[in-house]
């Protein structure tokens, strides 16, 4: 009779860990920002079709980043739930939180008990009435969540580029300040959403090209006027 390979659980969550972080690093990151018009979602993306940023529900965005199509079904199912959730319940049920929580429980199982995790990593964002009420959540392939204040970065060289915005970044910063930042000078190959705060409903809304372009160049006149 042969003997079951063992492996020790700790270095099967290490491996799985590596495994799924180096994924997740290959990712352009994403910024996600409280700014005084609502809050912005920033990255990288030179494709018009595969969309990192989304919306989840009224005043919900979803971000990831990882592999592609891990994502893309992880924002399906996002959007689902909260579907459900507000039709079968009542639409202020629906939340950050608790969107979150559902990913990490998703996540989670995964990363225990399926032969592979899921390289992604994720972040739900809820605009609250004013910049204090905003909420962030960061969900990691292994379904641990953090909550964060104010600014938020996704995917590779998040830390670095937490450090270098939390160091330039205005008190109070206007959508314009975050773009300038992040986008650079020409505001082609990104992709940008705002959840408006004071919408009634639906406070999601895409930022064109043009419209990121004339944001960038515009807050680049105030500072050198």
């Amino acid at each position: 009779m042969s003997i079951p390979y063992y492996v020790p659980p700790e270095l099967l969550i290490k491996d799985r860990s590596d495994f799924a972080r180096s994924g997740v690093a290959k990712g352009k990151p994403v910024v996600i920002a409280s700014v005084r018009e609502g809050i912005v979602l920033v990255t990288e993306n030179p494709s018009a079709s595969l969309r990192k940023i989304s919306e989840i529900y009224d005043r919900i965005a979803f971000a990831g980043v990882g592999r592609y199509n891990e994502f893309e079904a992880l924002r399906v199912a996002g959007i689902r739930y909260a579907d459900l959730r507000g039709y079968a319940y009542d639409r202020a049920d629906v939340t950050a939180r608790s969107v979150a929580a559902a990913y990490a429980q998703t996540l989670g199982a995964v990363f225990t008990g399926e032969p592979k995790p899921l390289e992604v990593e994720l972040a739900v964002a809820e605009v609250g009435e004013r910049p204090a009420e905003d909420q962030f959540f960061r969900i990691s392939f292994d379904g641990s969540v953090a909550q964060i204040t104010g600014l938020l970065v996704i995917g590779g060289g998040a830390e670095d580029l937490t450090a270098r915005l939390r160091e330039e970044l205005p008190t109070a910063p206007r959508l314009s300040d975050v773009l300038v930042r992040v986008v650079g000078k020409d505001g082609g190959g990104w992709e940008a959403a705002v959840l408006r705060r004071g919408a009634e409903r639906r406070a999601f809304a895409r930022l064109s090209e043009s419209e990121l372009k004339a944001a960038v160049s515009s807050r680049r006149r105030k500072g050198s006027a």
